[in-house]
């Protein structure tokens, strides 16, 4: 039986210009602005961990009111991702990008310039505003340029922006805080970000998105209600806002907690923590790019599917290694599941909801995702504080079960399906 749903439009084997892509420049310039921009969120969202104690200390305030520096800078990603969002599907992918990198680079500044905490609470608020929308509209982008064949391998590569700036995050605050400072460490960023807005500014918008500016000329279809526009869409919506707050809880609840497990239940030091959990992130990257191209190949669901199994066994079989080395690799393997699934959000979201509110969609869904993923480490840390890191590690082996029978239920194959 045919769908009749509006959303997803499965085209015949006969090629369409959505199918077949922009050209190879276009493509690659995309990709290239998109991955700029997500390493720089990647590397603030996880930067200012590093600078809590030296802003205890320099701004006398405690702890508490430290760390709420980076529950600030959360909550304005969601409410970024929303705004930039909306003025994407608009305005325009480009230009919700360009303006977004270049509010982030005059509220890091004024980080830098900051006087005392409330100042900088403000303006962490503001950077985070700034970055939220670099994974929904990168990937709208890139999903829009390239054809239908490659869409989910083009979209993996956003996703490594991502783990190149928490790569960055973990290896330059130890170097260069010594040097700059801790508010020094603000305009690090600066650098990727002033890239990213040069490539921006030489980007038009891309063409699928132009041709339904144009058909929306006399009428604007733009509506928050194509988010639920059908009962098939609605479980889709439903669905994706599981998998999003499953990946997201796990992600920042073991990386957050994986240095003091391994300190804690291991004995190991900070600096043998911290190349564990570099290794770990290095597999979380191997997965990603792992994902986009088995997804190509066999598709959405089954990937999604056994990379959810993958993170449910390797949790747990984590939790009960005690030899280093092995420790090492199964890091690695546990990472490559855990947070490889974060390449599969942008070309899922993309192949399901239409034009002129696919942007919207991304960021809505994705920071819904990283709202319920920021009580993560809150949730661990009492499981801990009440039980053991052991069984509350463990425990996050659970919510993969959640996962697997949302996909199973409530998402629908799109591999191959034109945009429109």
């Amino acid at each position: 039986m045919k769908n009749s749903a509006p959303i997803l439009n499965v085209s015949s084997p006969s090629a369409t210009p959505s199918e077949e892509g922009e050209s190879r420049n276009y493509q690659l310039k995309t990709v290239g602005t998109s991955i700029t921009g997500y390493m720089v969120e990647g590397f603030d969202l996880l930067m200012i961990g590093f600078l809590i104690s030296a802003i205890t200390v320099a701004l006398s305030v405690t702890p508490t009111e430290a760390g709420a520096l980076v529950s600030w800078s959360l909550l304005g990603t969601v409410a970024g991702g929303v705004s930039f969002g909306i003025i994407s599907d608009k305005y325009g992918r480009v230009f919700a990008l360009k303006w977004g990198i270049a509010l982030y680079m005059v509220f890091t500044t004024l980080c830098y310039f900051s006087v005392g905490y409330t100042d900088l609470l403000i303006y962490r608020f503001f950077v985070g505003f700034a970055m939220g929308g670099e994974f929904g509209i990168g990937m709208t982008l890139v999903a829009e340029a390239w054809p239908a064949k490659k869409r989910a391998r083009a979209s993996s590569y956003v996703g490594l922006g991502w783990q190149s700036g928490v790569l960055m995050a973990a290896i330059l605050p130890p170097l260069l805080i010594p040097l700059i400072g801790w508010k020094g460490m603000f305009l690090v960023g600066l650098v990727p970000a002033v890239i990213a807005f040069i490539m921006r500014s030489r980007l038009r918008e891309p063409e699928i998105f132009l041709k339904a500016k144009r058909s929306q000329s006399v009428k604007n279809k733009f509506s928050l209600k194509l988010l639920f526009a059908d009962k098939a869409t609605t479980k889709t919506t439903i669905g994706i806002v599981i998998l999003t707050s499953v990946q997201n809880f796990g992600y920042y609840g073991l990386m957050i907690w994986l240095p003091t497990f391994m300190a804690n239940n291991l004995g190991f030091s900070l600096s043998k923590s911290s190349v564990w959990t570099a290794v770990t992130i290095i597999g979380m990257g191997i997965g990603i790019w792992l994902f986009g191209r088995l997804s190509d190949r066999f598709g959405r669901k089954p990937i999604f599917i056994t990379y959810q199994l993958g993170a449910f066994v390797m949790v747990l079989v984590y939790t009960q290694l005690t030899d280093p080395t092995i420790l090492l690799f199964a890091g690695a393997l546990m990472g490559l599941f855990v947070n490889g699934m974060l390449a599969g959000f942008g070309v899922l979201i993309s192949e399901n909801y239409p034009t002129e509110i696919r942007a919207t969609a991304q960021n809505i869904l994705f920071n819904i995702g990283r709202g319920v993923g920021a009580t993560g480490p809150l949730i661990v840390g009492l499981l801990a504080t009440t039980y053991s890191f052991t069984y509350a590690i463990a425990l996050l082996a659970s919510i993969y079960v959640i996962d697997i029978i949302a996909t199973v239920f409530l998402i629908k194959e799109s591999k191959g399906v034109s945009l429109k």
